[in-house]
């Protein structure tokens, strides 16, 4: 099963101690204002570099999201809304000497899954700095993040959901063991040579950087790539990153085209619909879970046609979704040699190694039902080779595939489906009816709202998942009672 205990582990929240010549790098768990009290303006520093700022866009606060991008007046499909020339956006660079060296050689250590740490690091040089260029895009940064690494305890177990608590707990421990290295790789450098100044740079103040750019950088085209050759660089895109997030977007985000006669990068934003006054300024920030967008954006996307529950395959789980629905299936625990053929072929015949990668599969998103769990079911309720043989493996992995197998077969695997639906919904402490009441009541703050939240639309894709499949059967069931009355 995919449920786990629940390790947990939190990150520190000292304050660094930094010299007079530099920016405190501090970090406050309570606090929604910006880094400053009274920040530079933002339009006017994109402007005043050279940047466009289309004049009906306003910095406002939007429900629910915070301070973003929104429209003064009405703005028409096709306008440019901003354009960030190629000195603006922010990136990693390893050409400025020797802070720069250590902090290439720091980069070099961090796994490419927690990418935004690399960037993290250039953020927080820059934050560091008394006379960074940065400064007024920085200083707009909010103080905190609500991603679940600053989460306590308790509300990380409110999540409900072992895949997303098992990640925080990875980025924690990561946070707090890369807080030793960059120790260890700053405790002898001289001051000019200090990447962040000499200022000690704790768990949290990583943790705030790798937020900060998880929830707001773009991957887009480096300086250098050919016609055929592309290379993706990391960047923090001032104003641009304030467009908030929307799978129907208004806007979109274009890279001007640059070769080596024009090797300059112009970052645009072009409105692709009529903008209205005081419409919110929305990118696609792409058709993610809500694993990703709570984990590196900090909110939850409610409905989300994209979210999945992901678990580990075993027979003995279809088993035991067979009996909660009252089919016997002894195929399941004991399949036979033909069947454990088509499991091979489906790659999940792996059971002694529950950690492989091979053996996850997801219910929700777009297909509803994993292809491969769906053949897998299918074929372990038939009861005979000659009818498997003649189906392809596709053909077995699509629920669109009217009863490949016959009526039988097929209401058999969906209400296997539903018996694993049923066993998901049961390993929750709380069900949909009890997480509305406590949201009704009130919760205690952001953390515990947004873990509330996660684990309803976690439940939610279940449900519907459930309740499409149990059509299916309505379906096929009349159909069955027709031919049976045309018989």
């Amino acid at each position: 099963m995919w449920r786990s205990s629940w390790g947990v582990v939190v990150l520190s929240t000292s304050i660094a101690v930094s010299p007079s010549c530099c920016r405190p790098i501090t970090v406050s768990y309570y606090s929604t204002s910006r880094l400053v009290s009274h920040p530079p303006d933002l339009l006017k520093w994109v402007r005043r570099e050279g940047g466009f700022v289309h004049p009906s866009i306003k910095i406002a606060d939007v429900p629910s999201y915070g301070l973003g991008l929104v429209a003064s007046h009405d703005i028409p499909q096709g306008s440019d809304l901003i354009a960030l020339p190629p000195h603006l956006p922010l990136r990693f660079d390893e050409s400025n000497g020797a802070s720069s060296s250590v902090l290439t050689d720091l980069a070099l250590r961090i796994p490419e899954e927690l990418w935004a740490m690399k960037l993290g690091l250039k953020l927080l040089q820059e934050r560091a700095k008394t006379s960074s260029f940065w400064w007024p895009y920085i200083s707009n940064l909010p103080e905190t993040y609500s991603v679940p690494i600053f989460f306590d305890g308790t509300n990380i177990q409110k999540l409900q959901y072992a895949p997303i608590v098992n990640q925080v707990n990875k980025r924690c421990r990561f946070l707090l063991d890369f807080k030793h290295q960059v120790e260890e790789a700053v405790a002898n450098l001289e001051k000019e040579d200090h990447p962040f100044g000499g200022q000690d740079i704790d768990s949290s103040a990583l943790g705030w950087a790798m937020a900060a750019v998880s929830s707001r950088a773009f991957r887009l085209y480096g300086d250098k790539h050919s016609e055929n050759i592309h290379e993706y660089v990391l960047m923090l895109l001032p104003l641009i990153d304030m467009c908030n997030h929307s799978f129907n977007p208004n806007a979109k985000i274009f890279q001007g085209q640059h070769n080596a006669e024009n090797a300059k990068m112009l970052v645009k934003v072009v409105a692709e619909n009529d903008i209205k006054r005081d419409d919110p300024l929305e990118l696609n920030y792409g058709n993610m879970n809500n694993d990703l967008f709570l984990l590196d954006y900090g909110f939850v996307m409610v409905p989300n046609p994209y979210d999945q529950i992901e678990l580990r395959y075993h027979p003995s789980l279809l088993e035991a979704a067979n009996v909660t629905v009252g089919i016997n299936s002894p195929c399941f625990s004991s399949p036979t040699s033909w069947q454990s053929e088509f499991l091979s072929a489906l790659k999940l015949d792996d059971q002694d190694s529950w950690a492989s990668p091979n053996l996850k599969v997801t219910l929700g998103g777009p297909d509803l039902v994993d292809g491969r769990i769906l053949a897998a079911s299918r074929i372990l309720n038939a009861s005979h080779l000659k009818t498997v043989s003649e189906s392809e493996l596709p053909t077995l992995q699509s629920l669109s595939a009217e009863a490949p197998f016959g009526i039988s077969n097929e209401l058999a695997a969906l209400r296997t489906i539903i018996g694993l639906c049923m066993l998901i919904l049961q390993n929750f402490p709380t069900n949909i009816t009890e997480d509305a009441a406590l949201l009704k009541e009130g919760v205690s703050g952001i953390s515990e709202e947004l873990a509330i939240r996660f684990r309803m639309e976690k439940k939610s894709v279940i449900v519907n998942v459930m309740r499409e499949m149990s059509n299916r059967v309505k379906l096929l069931q009349q159909r069955a009672n027709e031919s049976a009355v045309s018989a």
